[in-house]
């Protein structure tokens, strides 16, 4: 049975079909759940697509994330006078707490900060590094031959809460003591799970159960919390509370660092005290291309984030427009322009310290001219793949949190962490209530490629916060979902440079996702018109439809100022998500008469 904001089951046959209605498609016939087609539904006849909910919009500060008491833990940080970046960490804070599966400060940051007075983007990249010791050829002497994707060899050093520190240093207002109460207390008095994040929770009880720390933290009575259930972590609220007390010192050095380094010590791990003490995030330049008018921007590598401006590089050579909004034509041509665009990020994209990535060769409209001309608008091309990658596990790591915020002052947070796959490790620091994420699962051990694993390297990086503007209009956009997210990034700037769709609107329509680098296998949500599948099938796409909602296609969030004071907010509607306005001041208003 499928559940969700936008769709709900009428009705149910015995040879297994299923109607759903949704808000906008009316009722959805369903098919035999075969795996294959889901969903058959009427057509998109209009540019300007009926949503399941309106845009947020204040002339004060907005918070959207995938989950209403980090949306309201953020608010509140805005209603006591913090700024963006304030109320970003408080959300992160609390996001860490409730959906421990996706993300946590066992986990990196990534962000772009847009500062309204200068009109300034700032880049962070608080992405981890590979302990000491840990190297292709220990790995190998092992008897592995790819990455694992879980484990003690997969946890670099977890980047988020000096992220953190490196805001609220430079943009911030108000001290950790503040931003992470919110966070400290649901963690202490615990909160009531949610029926989306249980399901993802029950995913993950198996991993959970093999580390006696990991079910001790998140396995309470024996079993993955279930909807409605209250889950407390109190280790989790000491480990904040040494943040609010010491700073990212508080994490990186003392407690909680002995503990990491225990579990270094009892799986076999390499990581030494010098490389969480010595660890720093990096402010960067983001990186950009110009789409139909608009500048959109991400971050560089060591993220996917090229892939997307990559991807919209190549689209533009098309009339997107004119196909139609759904259409079998700019569903195509997005199609075939994310396997050019990925072939090359996979091939090119590491560590640029390390490894030489030609970032402006990649973002070069010659290029994307070039490429554009190898996409055949009668035939799926199969063979899109970089001959010479190796390592990766295909469409592995989705689990993934991102939330944006804009302020009164119109200062916008775009703003991503992740633990990479549900719950990344499956390892617990014990008495810290702290998942360590597997990001290091995403090297390489293939010799000679820019992305093999070596001491102190950063791995190619999934997760990816974006930026867009046209003149006044400024949008902090981000949708998750490991190697869905530069892919969802096009289609979102698309639906709005091409088809003029508002923020919410563009994350309601149907999506498409390829998770795999090659092939001709692609996911198409059922809000895509039947006619539309049915045709790209007959170009030799091996379409395999996904029901409305579901979390195959990302979960994001937008803010956005038009230059004239008011703010604007959209949420998913495939998650908890809610945008939540900040509340006036408090004031002792007389009476008139």
């Amino acid at each position: 049975m499928f559940k969700g904001a936008a769709s709900r089951a009428i009705g149910l046959g015995v040879l297994g079909t299923l109607a759903l209605w949704h808000p906008y498609f009316g009722t959805l016939d369903v098919g035999t759940l075969d795996g294959r087609v889901l969903a058959q539904e009427p057509a998109v006849t209009s540019q300007k697509v009926p949503v399941g909910r309106s845009m947020v919009t204040s002339t004060l500060g907005i918070v959207a994330t995938s989950q209403p008491l980090a949306s309201q833990a953020g608010a509140d940080i805005l209603s006591r006078g913090g700024n963006a970046v304030d109320a970003a960490i408080a959300a992160n804070a609390v996001l860490g707490l409730v959906e421990p599966h996706y993300n946590g400060i066992g986990g990196d940051l990534f962000a772009i900060y847009y500062e309204a007075k200068t009109k300034k983007l700032y880049g962070l990249n608080a992405g981890g590094w590979a302990p000491t010791g840990l190297t292709a050829a220990l790995l190998k002497s092992k008897g592995l031959t790819r990455m694992p994707q879980s484990g003690i060899y997969t946890v670099t050093v977890p980047g988020a809460v000096k992220g953190w520190e490196m805001l609220r240093k430079r943009f911030g207002a108000l001290p950790f003591s503040e931003t992470l109460a919110p966070a400290i207390y649901y963690a202490t008095e615990g909160f009531p799970v949610t029926e989306v994040i249980s399901r993802y929770w029950a995913s993950g009880e198996r991993k959970l159960g093999a580390d006696p720390n990991s079910a001790k933290t998140f396995l309470p009575n024996g079993h993955a919390l279930k909807e409605g259930e209250i889950f407390r972590n109190p280790d989790l609220a000491g480990s904040l509370k040494l943040i609010a007390e010491k700073g990212a010192a508080g994490f990186y050095e003392g407690k909680t660092a002995a503990a990491i380094l225990q579990v270094m010590r009892e799986k076999g791990g390499t990581m030494t005290a010098a490389d969480l003490i010595e660890y720093q995030p990096e402010w960067v330049d983001p990186i950009s291309t110009t789409y139909r008018g608009w500048t959109v921007y991400e971050l560089p590598p060591n993220t996917q984030g090229i892939a997307a401006l990559m991807m919209l590089n190549l689209m533009e050579q098309y009339p997107m427009s004119e196909y139609g909004l759904g259409s079998t034509k700019a569903m195509h041509t997005m199609i075939e322009a994310k396997k050019l665009a990925y072939a090359d990020m996979l091939r090119y994209v590491a560590d640029p310290k390390v490894s030489n990535v030609p970032t402006a060769a990649m973002l070069s409209k010659d290029n994307a001219k070039a490429r554009a001309a190898l996409i055949n608008p009668a035939k799926a091309n199969c063979n899109v793949q970089p001959s010479t990658f190796g390592g990766l596990t295909d469409g592995n790591g989705g689990d993934t949190i991102y939330l944006s915020v804009i302020d009164k002052d119109g200062n916008i947070v775009s703003f991503i962490q992740s633990l990479y796959s549900a719950f990344g490790s499956g390892l617990v620091a014990p008495g810290t209530g702290i998942m360590l994420h597997n990001r290091g699962g995403l090297f390489t051990l293939e010799d000679g490629h820019p992305n093999q694993i070596a001491p102190r390297k950063r791995p190619l990086h999934t997760i990816i916060p974006a930026f867009m503007e046209k003149g006044d209009v400024k949008i902090g956009f981000g949708i998750m979902g490991g190697f869905n997210q530069a892919q969802a990034h096009a289609q979102f700037v698309s639906d709005i440079a091409d088809y003029g769709l508002t923020l919410q609107q563009a994350l309601e329509m149907g999506r498409f996702t390829k998770g795999s680098f090659g092939g001709c296998d692609v996911e198409v949500e059922a809000l895509i018109s039947d006619a539309t599948r049915r045709e790209l099938q007959a170009l030799g796409h091996d379409v395999r439809t996904v029901a409305p909602r579901s979390g195959t296609f990302g979960f994001g969030q937008a803010v956005m100022s038009n230059g004239t004071g008011v703010h604007f907010a959209g949420s998913e509607p495939r998650t908890d998500g809610a945008a939540i306005p900040q509340a006036p001041p408090k004031r002792d208003f007389m009476p008139s008469w």
